[in-house]
């Protein structure tokens, strides 16, 4: 990965933690999915695949699709894409920040 796009991707997860501390779970939510799915477009273009519209939410839905993904990696890029509640909740078990994380450790 490129140092670049690590320093991206390290600034999101900070991001993301700093918005958690302050009790901002929405953006917690945003930065977290920013960092997963810059490393996912990073790891879809190592692989030859382009991502038609660009967004890191559509890179993270075409790395679910992706065949011989690790099964902790499909789980982390599933739940980086479920949508929130009316309530703008998410099932409680589900951490984004760690699931970029999960995600971004184990595509490298």
């Amino acid at each position: 990965m490129r140092p670049e796009l690590r320093q991206s991707i390290e600034t999101e997860l900070k991001n993301a933690e700093r918005a958690r501390l302050g009790q901002n779970e929405g953006m917690a939510r945003v930065c977290a999915r920013r960092a997963g799915g810059l490393a996912a477009q990073d790891f879809l273009m190592r692989q030859g695949l382009q991502i038609r519209k660009g967004s890191a939410y559509d890179a993270l839905k075409l790395l679910i699709s992706f065949p011989g993904l690790a099964p902790e990696l499909h789980a982390a890029a599933e739940h980086l894409t479920t949508k929130v509640s009316e309530q703008f909740t998410l099932p409680a078990d589900i951490d984004l920040i760690a699931d970029a994380r999960t995600l971004i450790g184990g595509l490298g």
